[in-house]
């Protein structure tokens, strides 16, 4: 069994030298020859040698038939270092996102996946597009099918979009507070809110429970926008993307806040 000592050691060991990152890297795709990782790395023969001695000696690699190979645990080693790697460098992309933001809200599945909105791009209000927030997000419910959202607040336009959608015979889910689930629903016209209720096209879940972020997935882009540390939502920031992997993590997360509210 590996204690969590060992292996901050070795994610130690690997991490200090961008060399050993690099073999291993290589290895990973396939076994190489010393002289196969000196063309593919642009490393010196001496530096590409000395390095795979120490990780044979720390039996990251084993040599076979002139080739070297990499053990299975080491795979894990260096995955586990690159996934760290590509969340602190999405995190450091988007630091006035993430930064002095609220993430209590953010299941720990999120959290541990969010290398996932690594394709994301970050929406920014400007002087002379104060709106442009709310657009991005405007444009995206006018032609969507479907939608799954968790709304911390109700903008005037959103009764209108939702009743868009439903009028086009498309599904919608909706977490928000229960002190606007009445003024929502009612601006939605009867007519149409209540077949679409019937069906079950028309799903809102009203929480007594804090909201602390907002969440939007149409047909092919989900949205994430977050409260300040001081508890006002920013209105000035929001995160969007159109990748599977986005999608699907805007998915877990809109269903595990559903079912705890």
């Amino acid at each position: 069994m590996i204690d969590s000592y060992d292996l901050n050691n070795e994610i130690q060991f690997l991490a200090k030298s961008e060399i050993r990152l690099k073999i291993i890297g290589e290895l990973e795709k396939n076994p190489k020859t010393v002289k196969e990782l000196v063309n593919t790395t642009n490393i010196t023969y001496s530096s590409i040698s000395s390095n795979l001695v120490k990780l044979e000696e720390r039996n990251y690699v084993i040599k076979k038939k002139n080739k070297y190979h990499l053990k299975p645990l080491s795979k894990i080693y260096y995955r586990n270092l690159m996934d760290f790697k590509m969340s602190v460098d999405l995190i450091n992309s988007f630091d006035d996102f993430w930064g002095r933001h609220n993430i209590d809200q953010l299941t720990l599945d999120s959290i541990q996946n969010i290398n996932d909105l690594k394709d994301s791009e970050l929406i920014k209000t400007t002087p002379l597009d104060i709106y442009k927030t709310h657009n991005t997000i405007k444009e995206k419910m006018i032609t969507s099918k479907s939608l799954k959202a968790i709304f911390p607040y109700l903008h005037p336009e959103y009764p209108q979009l939702i009743e868009n959608i439903l009028k086009n015979n498309g599904k919608i889910e909706i977490v928000l507070p229960r002190n606007m689930f009445s003024k929502m629903i009612l601006e939605i016209n009867e007519d149409i809110r209540k077949p679409a209720t019937a069906k079950g096209d028309l799903k809102v879940y009203a929480t007594s429970k804090e909201l602390n972020l907002y969440l939007t997935l149409c047909d092919d882009t989900m949205s994430l926008g977050l409260f300040k540390n001081d508890g006002s939502f920013d209105q000035n920031r929001l995160l969007i993307s159109s990748s599977e992997k986005s999608q699907k993590w805007a998915n877990n997360l809109f269903t595990s806040i559903k079912e705890k509210m």
